[in-house]
C-alpha cells in the first residue's frame, strides 16, 4: 500500500505548474487506485500552460467531475492496481492497466449513448479531475484496461490513450482498406493515425516540416513520406488522389494545405485543435461534395482495445517514438517547454514519477 502523501504535478493557473506533496487519493465506488508507472505528455498539456482551454476554472466545481481547485495534470498513463474501490470486480490487485482518461456517466439522447465522448457528463482525468502526472491516481475501473493479454510494458501501455485518439479519428473518417490517405503532421497523433491506417490496409502519405519525424512515420508503416512543401509534387508524381486527409498539426497553414490538396469527394478531418477561428468556403464543400469530419477524444470501450492491439503489433517496440522516461521534476523544462517552443526532439516524452533521473523507455 502507498504512503499517505505523494508527489504530483499540479496546475495552479496560467504558466503555473508545481510539483508538490499532496495526499494519496482513496478509490471510491467503481474506482481503482493506480501506482503510476508511466505518463505521456502532449501538446494539449503544454498548451494549457500558455493558454488554458481545457481547464476552464479552478475556482468553481467542474460541472461533470465536481473537481475544484488546482488539478493534477496527465491524461496518458498506465499503472499498477494497488487498491480497489467498492463494487469493483473482474480486476485484480497487481494488474498493469492502461487508462483511457475520458470519463462519462452517460446522459444525452439514447441513440447516441454509445458515443460516450459526446455525453454531457464527459470529462477528462488530467484536465477536469486529477490525472496521472503523480505517483498515484484514482480512475474509474470501466476505463482501465488490463494489458496482460497484449504483452505490453508499462511504458508502451502509456501510449494507449493517444493511440486510441488516433483510432477514433481514423474510424470516424471511415478510412478503409484500399483507400488513400494523407496525414499532415507527424507528431504523436499523426504518427499514431499513420500506424492505424497502414495496419488497416490504407495507402498512407505523411507530410511534415521535420525530416526526422518522417523517418518515424515511415517506420510505423507510411508508404510515402515527404516534406510539407513538396507534398503537391509527390501527389502528382505518384498519382495519389486522397480519399481522406487528416490535418494533425493544428496550424492554419496545415488546414489551408488540406483544403488545397483535397480532390472532389474527399473527406477532411481536422484532428489538430485549431487555435483561431477559420473562415470556411462552405459553397466549395457543397459543390465538390467534400465532407468535413470533426473528431474528439475517443470511445474507450471501442477504441482502447484496438489501440492496445496496434501497440502490441509492432515487433520492434516504440523506442523511436518514446525513447526516454524523465522524472516528474523535469516535466516543464524537458517536456512541456520544448513542445511550447517548437523544439521538441521526441515524438513522445514519458514521465516516470518514481525516478530521480532519466531512464531509457522500456517499450
Amino acid at each position: 500500500m502507498p504512503t499517505e502523501t505523494m508527489r504530483a504535478a499540479r496546475f495552479h493557473g496560467l504558466g503555473d505548474l508545481r510539483v508538490e506533496q499532496v495526499a494519496v487519493p482513496a478509490p471510491g465506488p467503481g474506482e481503482l487506485l493506480l501506482r503510476v508507472l508511466a505518463c505521456g505528455v502532449c501538446g494539449s498539456d503544454a498548451g494549457e500552460l500558455r493558454r488554458p482551454a481545457m481547464i476552464r476554472s479552478l475556482d468553481e466545481p467542474h460541472p461533470a467531475s465536481g473537481h475544484v481547485g488546482p488539478v493534477t495534470m496527465g491524461h496518458e498513463f498506465a499503472g499498477e492496481v494497488v487498491a480497489l474501490g467498492e463494487g469493483v470486480d473482474g480486476v485484480r490487485e497487481g494488474a498493469l492497466v492502461a487508462c483511457g482518461a475520458g470519463v462519462s456517466a452517460g446522459g444525452g439522447p439514447a441513440r447516441r449513448a454509445a458515443r460516450t465522448n459526446l455525453a454531457p457528463s464527459y470529462y477528462t482525468l488530467g484536465f477536469h479531475a486529477d490525472g496521472g502526472l503523480a505517483e498515484y491516481v484514482v480512475a474509474p475501473a470501466a476505463i482501465c484496461f488490463d494489458v496482460a493479454p497484449y504483452g505490453l510494458t508499462a511504458d508502451a501501455a502509456a501510449l494507449a490513450q493517444p493511440m486510441a485518439i488516433a483510432v477514433h479519428a481514423a474510424r470516424g473518417a471511415r478510412a478503409s482498406a484500399g483507400e488513400q490517405a494523407v496525414v499532415l503532421g507527424a507528431g504523436g497523433i499523426g504518427v499514431n493515425i499513420a500506424t492505424a491506417l497502414a495496419a488497416w490496409g490504407v495507402e498512407v502519405v505523411v507530410a511534415d516540416l521535420a525530416a526526422e519525424r518522417l523517418t518515424i512515420a515511415a517506420a510505423v508503416g507510411a508508404h510515402h513520406t515527404v516534406l510539407a512543401d513538396e507534398l503537391p509534387d509527390l501527389l502528382a508524381r505518384e498519382r495519389i488522389s486522397p480519399d481522406v486527409i487528416f490535418e494533425v498539426s493544428g496550424s492554419r497553414a496545415g488546414l489551408d494545405s488540406a483544403f488545397a490538396i483535397a480532390p472532389r469527394g474527399a473527406r477532411i478531418v481536422p484532428a489538430g485543435f485549431q487555435k483561431q477561428p477559420y473562415e470556411l468556403d462552405v459553397a466549395r464543400l457543397t459543390l465538390a461534395e467534400q465532407q468535413l469530419i470533426g473528431t474528439v477524444a475517443h470511445v474507450a470501450a471501442d477504441d482502447m482495445p484496438e489501440a492496445l492491439r496496434l501497440l502490441a503489433g509492432r515487433a520492434d517496440g516504440w523506442a523511436d517514438v518514446a525513447p526516454l522516461a524523465i522524472p516528474l521534476e523535469a516535466l516543464v523544462e524537458e517536456a512541456l517547454q520544448p513542445l511550447l517552443e517548437g523544439r521538441a526532439t521526441r515524438v513522445k516524452t514519458l514521465i516516470d514519477p518514481h525516478v530521480a533521473s532519466a531512464r531509457p523507455a522500456r517499450t
